[in-house]
Parts: structure tokens; C-alpha cells; sequence
């Protein structure tokens, strides 16, 4: 893969950072750590250099920086506070922290996730904090998927699934909560251990962070559990711990569904709609996990938005999100 003007850049800004703060010899060498159309990530020894996606404003970012700023035990705070501008972007700095390892799923923080999602949850959402920005997040997804649908078979049913949300959930409308702090973007790639090797787990990635419904930051495990993509346990033990831990975006006991039925059914279609429109960009058939996600779009469609009494109790797989054979 070449590189990029952008990705030089930027590892040589992450170089000057990282020698800053340190007085040790630094054991030179760059890892680039993510590179997509919405964000360019390099590590350089204990300095991780983000560039935000083009389009992002310091207005955007700042309250969302001092907001890691101010809560330290919940999110792992910026190095500096205020955005590097670098070609079109925006350049914020980070401790490395130890990610979550995909290897080794039995060992993955659900207890943790939840627990800290819980008291963000529960913190009061620092002064001027935009809202979150998951709704705005899905609906640029179905955008992307209705530029390159052409006549794929799995466009409509994730198109009719999007038309059956409220407007709130299509970022088309007010999130009816604009006061509960919000991750915005839940899901485990968004935990690092620090100070590393072993320190606590810690809430990254602030680009989506801001007021409104908790329930948004549940909906991806919640649909991965109700598609079949997440085992029964797993869903367990997170939903477990986040109760434990008092968090409000579900009631304390009984069923959780009703609360999470909206949420849950935007994220699978988001993820559904990403799916399908890197499918058509391959030009190749739906895999297994995309098959499911595209077959829960369809029956979402026949089941009104309501509480729904799951089979088995509390916990169980909602009607509205069928489970899948996929694993």
C-alpha cells in the first residue's frame, strides 16, 4: 500500500510528540495503527497520533477533548487540548493503551465495558457538550449505501428498515434525551488498558461523544446478541454489569428490550448498510454475517415498534431482531 502525503505527515507529527515527552531513547519506529476515509492513526512508542475525519471542526472536537480532559477514570485523556491542523485535517494526541485482543474472546472486558458505561452514563454531561453523534453516524451510512446500491437485492430491505425508525434515531429529528453523557459509539475496539501493559480499562475514541439517549450505547452489542453474532453469555454479563453499576439507559431489572428496540434495530441497520455497500464495492456475494444482518432488516419490517415480551424472559432474543444460525 503506498503511502500517503497525509499518513507521512503524520507519523513524523506522532515522532516530534512522542521524543517531546520523553527523555529515554526512544526505540524508533511507526505503526500505523488504522487508515480509513474518516481517520488516520499512527503509534509512535508511547504517543498515538490521531487525524480526525475531513470536515471536523475545532468547534466539533474541543468540548469533546476537554470532556475526556475532565474525566480521566472513564475516558483516557488527550495530550494536548487542543487540535494540530495537518492537510485537511485535525490532529489530536494519545497515550498508547493495550487494545482489547481479538485472539482471545473469552478474556474480553464486557464487565468492564459495562461498568464504565454505566457511570459515563450516570456522570452530568459537561457544559456546551454537542449531541452525540450516532444517529448522524447510521443515516451517512444508508447515504453511502443508496450512492452504490444500483439493483442489489439487499438494498430494500435495509432502505425499508431505515423508513420504519423515528426520526430522532435517522438523525432526521431531536434525540428526546439531550442531557445523558453518551459515548456515541460503543463496542470493544473502543477499550484500551492504561497505563499500559495492565492498567485499568479505559473509554477511547471522543469523535462521536455528547448528549443524548444512553440506550444508543448498548444498541451494538444488543443487536449483534439478538442477530446471532454475540453469545448469550457475553450479552449476559455485559447487560449484568452495566445494571450492576446503575446505569439508566435500561431499567434495573425485567426486560431491556423495550428500551433498546429503536437503538438496536438503527445500529443493524447501519452495520447492515455498511455491509452491503462494501459487498457491492467488492462486486461479491454476501458472506454468512451479512446475510443475517440483511435477513433482520427484513423481518424488522413486520414487527411495529412496541414492547415486547421475549421468549424465555428477560434477556431472551427480541422479536423484532431474530436470531441468526451465524456465529
Amino acid at each position: 500500500m503506498a503511502v500517503t502525503p497525509l499518513l507521512s505527515a503524520l507519523t513524523r507529527l506522532a515522532a516530534v510528540e512522542a521524543h517531546s515527552r520523553s527523555s529515554s531513547r526512544c526505540p524508533c519506529g511507526a505503526d500505523t495503527l488504522a487508515e480509513r476515509a474518516d481517520a488516520t492513526v499512527v503509534r509512535h512508542a508511547g504517543v498515538v497520533a490521531k487525524a480526525h475525519a475531513p470536515g471536523v471542526s475545532v468547534a466539533d472536537l474541543a468540548p469533546r477533548l476537554a470532556a475526556a480532559a475532565s474525566l480521566p477514570h472513564l475516558l483516557l485523556p488527550p495530550l494536548t487540548p487542543v487540535p494540530a491542523p495537518l492537510h485537511d485535517r485535525l490532529v489530536t494526541f494519545w497515550s498508547y493503551g493495550v487494545p482489547v485482543d481479538p485472539d482471545t474472546p473469552d478474556a474480553a472486558p464486557w464487565e468492564e465495558a459495562g461498568t464504565l458505561l454505566a457511570q459515563l452514563h450516570r456522570t452530568p454531561a459537561p457544559h456546551a457538550l454537542p449531541p452525540m453523534r450516532g444517529p448522524v453516524k447510521a443515516a451517512r451510512a444508508v447515504l453511502r449505501l443508496r450512492e452504490v446500491s444500483g439493483e442489489h437485492p439487499a438494498v430494500a430491505p435495509v432502505l425499508r428498515a431505515w423508513a420504519g425508525l423515528p426520526g430522532w434515531a435517522r438523525g432526521a429529528a431531536p434525540m428526546p434525551d439531550t442531557t445523558t453523557l453518551c459515548h456515541g459509539d460503543l463496542h470493544l475496539g473502543q477499550l484500551v488498558r492504561h497505563p499500559v501493559p495492565d492498567g485499568p480499562w479505559r473509554l477511547i475514541d471522543v469523535d462521536d461523544l455528547g448528549t443524548g439517549v444512553p440506550a444508543w450505547d448498548l444498541a451494538r452489542p444488543a443487536a449483534w446478541y439478538a442477530c446471532g453474532l454475540l453469545p448469550p453469555e457475553e450479552w449476559a454479563r455485559f447487560l449484568a454489569a452495566y445494571r450492576t453499576a446503575r446505569g439508566t439507559a435500561v431499567p434495573t431489572d425485567g426486560d431491556p428490550w423495550p428500551a433498546l428496540d429503536v437503538p438496536a434495530r438503527a445500529l443493524t441497520v447501519q452495520t447492515a448498510a455498511r455491509a452491503v455497500t462494501k459487498a457491492i464495492a467488492r462486486d461479491s456475494p454476501l458472506d454468512e454475517v451479512e446475510e443475517s444482518l440483511v435477513d433482520a432488516c427484513a423481518r424488522m419490517v413486520s414487527v411495529p415498534h412496541r414492547s415486547v415480551d421475549p421468549p424465555g424472559g428477560s434477556g431472551s432474543v427480541p422479536d423484532q431482531l431474530p436470531s441468526s444460525s451465524a456465529k
